[in-house]
């Protein structure tokens, strides 16, 4: 297994051969089809195509069914299995925001491009939708053809059974090592490392995280929040910078810190470990303790004693434009954090990085209304435009019927032509080639393209906030880039900071708030 690099996998042959086929391209007529050359591999091995060599039969290919290339979609270290071609960086962006752009999908072999039949289904479905057509190097697939289509779905079925060995040889592994006492494969959880004894892998206690846990442990105890520790832990330089709070508090609940085996505790929509039981219904010990077991449980209530004093979370989430509202000088979020004392809850905005959270704004939903009325005012009246797929086939269709008529009249009329025999099958043909002309003429060359329309759906973004309330605006900002930067001032005497907002919208923002509509959002 190694690295590809792009850069340098090109040899002088591979850099002449491809020069050579792109001036080949350049001789095609100007409305030959438009092919996209889509290229992946998982890991580059001896037995594996390069992706060099795969644009360059690809290319090969075009050349041979009379295709113009227009782009190659180069997904490198990206697994057909687990994401599917829409999701993947380079050719999903093709596949969603410029399929007018081509007309052909190239790929070097069906289990290069796609391994699940799932996903080839819902490519041919795209594909129907759009007046795409899929062509592969090393199979006999093409839709325009019956026996093209019947093949593409063989081959797919060959392809996911072949994943699906693969993935039950992984999950028998993972079945076995999970039972062992010695370490065989996997990431270990934070605070350990992988090494080596007596020549067998083994894991051993990291020094730094190993200190940092048990700051950690003391902090705990002595009731201090994950917040302040995080930045404890963080200025020491023990953690990374990256560190939040629920990370903290995930590894300081992992039962892996007794050095025991743990699996992931998939169930109640949190990020859990639990043990792994042997047969003789005991943790599997793999690696020496960080904690010991009296340690460990008295770390989890004092978490647990923590937590109970925090206020209920929100059902909906305790800030509504997060991700919109900005600290104006450490340029963090703006969040709801709440407090308890005698007995009464209290709510302030504050942010990330400025010390102690910033001046707490006591009224989060004054701030909220002062957004929404803002954000009504600049934008409500723009009109909701939907992103909509226009296929030029017809329009060119008409085009060459008209031309291919006006060329048959216009040589009819030349002398010795039919139409030149009387005056009046000469005027008559004359009309006949005006009323051509001019409807030829009124025919817009944009439309003989595959592209995209911005059709009015009849409603304006207030109509649409106001069905949908302030998730459906904040949802629409955070979609198309708008923040609103919040400024704190103190004031002489007064507990409560004056609070400002100033809106910032990028300058094209009318063309990002067109909807898009996503053909893949229902599929895995």
């Amino acid at each position: 297994m190694k690295t590809y690099d792009v850069e340098t996998e090109w040899s002088a042959a591979d850099l002449a051969l491809l020069e050579d086929l792109k001036r080949a391209e350049a001789l095609l007529p100007e409305d030959a089809p438009r092919a996209l050359l889509s290229i992946r591999l998982s890991v580059l091995t001896d037995d594996t195509t390069s992706p060099v060599r795969q644009e360059l039969d690809l290319r090969l290919l075009a050349g041979e069914k009379g295709y113009r290339v227009v782009g190659v979609a180069s997904d490198l270290n990206v697994s057909a299995t687990k994401v599917p071609p829409w999701k993947r960086k380079a050719l999903g962006e093709w596949l969603n925001n410029r399929a007018p752009e081509f007309d052909a999908l190239l790929f070097w072999k069906l289990d290069r491009f796609i391994r699940r039949m799932t996903d080839l289904s819902t490519m041919i479905e795209w594909c129907e939708r759009y007046g795409k057509n899929l062509v592969s190097k090393n199979d006999a697939i093409d839709l325009s053809t019956t026996v093209g289509r019947i093949m593409v779905t063989l081959i797919g079925g060959i392809a996911e059974i072949e994943a699906a060995n693969t993935s039950t040889r992984v999950t028998s592994l993972w079945d076995y090592t999970r039972t062992q006492d010695a370490w065989l494969v996997g990431k270990p959880a934070y605070g350990y490392v992988t090494t080596r004894i007596n020549g067998k892998p083994a894991l051993a206690i990291a020094p730094d995280p190993h200190k940092a846990l048990h700051w950690a442990r003391r902090m705990a105890l002595r009731g201090v929040s994950a917040r302040r520790m995080v930045l404890c832990i963080v200025r020491s330089g023990l953690m990374s910078a990256g560190l939040t709070p629920s990370t903290l508090l995930r590894r300081l609940r992992n039962p892996a810190l007794m050095g025991y085996r743990v699996e992931e505790n998939k169930q109640g929509g949190k990020r859990r470990s639990r043990l792994v039981l042997g047969n003789d219904g005991k943790p599997i010990r793999v690696a020496p303790p960080i904690f010991t077991e009296e340690e460990f449980e008295t770390l989890q209530a004092a978490l647990d004693r923590r937590s109970k004093n925090q206020p209920a979370r929100q059902a909906g989430g305790a800030t509504q434009f997060l991700g919109v509202l900005i600290c104006v000088d450490c340029s963090t979020n703006m969040t709801v954090q709440k407090t308890s004392h005698k007995g009464r809850d209290y709510a302030y905005l504050r942010c990330g990085e400025c010390k102690s959270g910033g001046l707490g704004a006591p009224n989060p939903q004054g701030v909220y209304d002062v957004l929404v009325s803002d954000v009504l005012r600049v934008l409500g009246d723009f009109p909701v435009q939907v992103r909509e797929y226009a296929r030029g086939a017809e329009a060119r269709a008409e085009v060459k019927r008209l031309e291919e008529a006006i060329a048959y009249y216009m040589t009819e009329l030349e002398p010795g032509g039919r139409y030149t025999k009387t005056r009046f099958t000469r005027e008559q043909a004359e009309k006949t080639l005006d009323k051509l002309t001019d409807e030829l003429s009124a025919i817009d060359p944009e439309t003989t393209q595959d592209r995209w329309t911005l059709v009015h759906n009849g409603k304006t973004f207030r109509q649409t906030w106001e069905a949908g309330g302030m998730e459906a605006m904040a949802e629409d900002l955070r979609r198309v880039g708008v923040t609103c930067e919040v400024t704190r001032t103190k004031i002489k005497g007064v507990r409560a900071p004056s609070v400002h907002l100033r809106l910032k919208i990028p300058r094209d923002v009318r063309q990002r708030l067109v909807i898009k509509s996503d053909d893949f959002a229902a599929k895995l």
